[in-house]
């Protein structure tokens, strides 16, 4: 949606932020276009291989006519959206203080090359336990044909009132990426949400789409057990995906910035573990459009040092499945060094 369209809503107000924030929605003033170039690189950075991330008539193999974006593509807007928030409303808190602790995608509609997508945020709760706020925060992205592709939420913990250490001030300055500039030909690059009043937009009934998977409905069982699988992470897959996704923690590229943090060396994003997580479902439903849902509570971190590579074993079992849907709900566990990088990991997923 563009500038013009969405000042002339008679739903929106400017942002004034104010003591109670849980409850309230805002939307981008701008939208975000989705380059098949985009989805190309975040593909290549998430390790997400399937054809049609890559190619057109791969995609039109599974029914799309254009390139499909991976199932977690939507992190890259949601770490536009942190980013405005904590730069317009929720100004008490620093970057360098924040961690995300939880993160959910449900996809109805795959994005495509092409698609122009708006999107709408809500901070559905506020909690604090002690100097930590746990904020939730809901989103919804919605397509050029006023469809909602992809909902969601995610949970970030930031502290209050805490001292920030000089030195991870003076690391975060000269270690990180440069921040975005104040203004832009004059215009104030922190003016980008506008108040939302009016109903908020709800994701329609689940359509039947037909899928293209390897395995067969009529094959699981309950209990059943999916193929293990692996991935590595190089410290050049780190720092690309930490340009490809904008996310600027130097934790995940500077030994400096980790050691500060108490970390034993840099470790990964935790959500590029959790796209290599949907590619490890891909590669054993042989269709990334059959993950419906992904959900993960994040409690591990993969270290990666600097001449080796971190690595990450996946395994995955059927907690439940949907005969009238021809669905499945499966539990996911991924572990580096011995240690469990989900507290909690779900995947609901269709099948042929």
């Amino acid at each position: 949606m563009s500038r013009e369209q969405t000042a002339s809503q008679p739903d929106i107000e400017a942002v004034v932020p104010d003591a109670s924030l849980a409850g309230q929605r805002f939307g981008f003033r701008d939208h975000y276009e989705v380059g098949r170039e985009k989805i190309r690189e975040f593909a290549r950075a998430v390790q997400n291989t399937h054809p049609a991330h890559q190619q057109e008539v791969d995609a039109r193999k599974l029914g799309y006519e254009g390139v499909i974006a991976p199932p977690t593509f939507a992190s890259v807007i949601g770490m536009s959206a942190t980013r405005a928030l904590l730069d317009t409303v929720l100004t008490e808190y620093d970057l360098s203080q924040v961690l995300q602790t939880d993160q959910v995608f449900e996809v109805f509609r795959p994005m495509l090359a092409g698609d122009r997508i708006s999107t709408e945020i809500e901070i559905e709760s506020i909690r604090q336990f002690g100097d930590n706020d746990f904020i939730n925060v809901g989103f919804k992205l919605i397509n050029q044909h006023r469809e909602i592709a992809v909902q969601g939420t995610t949970t970030i913990v930031a502290r209050r009132g805490v001292e920030i250490d000089p030195n991870i001030v003076d690391a975060v300055e000269n270690i990180s990426m440069h921040p975005r500039p104040a203004t832009v030909a004059g215009i104030d690059t922190t003016d980008v949400l506008i108040r939302r009043t009016g109903p908020a937009p709800v994701a329609p009934p689940r359509e039947f789409v037909p899928v293209h998977t390897t395995p067969e409905f009529d094959a699981l069982v309950k209990g059943g057990e999916l193929p293990v699988g692996a991935a590595r992470l190089t410290r050049g897959d780190l720092a690309n995906y930490a340009g490809v996704s904008g996310d600027p923690n130097p934790i995940h590229f500077s030994d400096r910035a980790a050691e500060l943090a108490g970390l034993p060396t840099v470790v990964a994003h935790g959500l590029l573990t959790m796209g290599l997580a949907a590619q490890y479902l891909t590669d054993w439903l042989g269709d990334p459009t059959a993950i419906e849902k992904l959900a993960v509570r994040f409690s591990g971190f993969v270290p990666v040092p600097p001449t080796e590579a971190g690595e990450i074993q996946f395994s995955g079992k059927i907690k439940s499945i949907d005969t009238d849907r021809r669905a499945a709900t499966v539990l996911l566990s991924g572990i580096s060094e011995g240690r469990k990088l989900f507290g909690r990991a779900v995947a609901e997923i269709r099948l042929t």
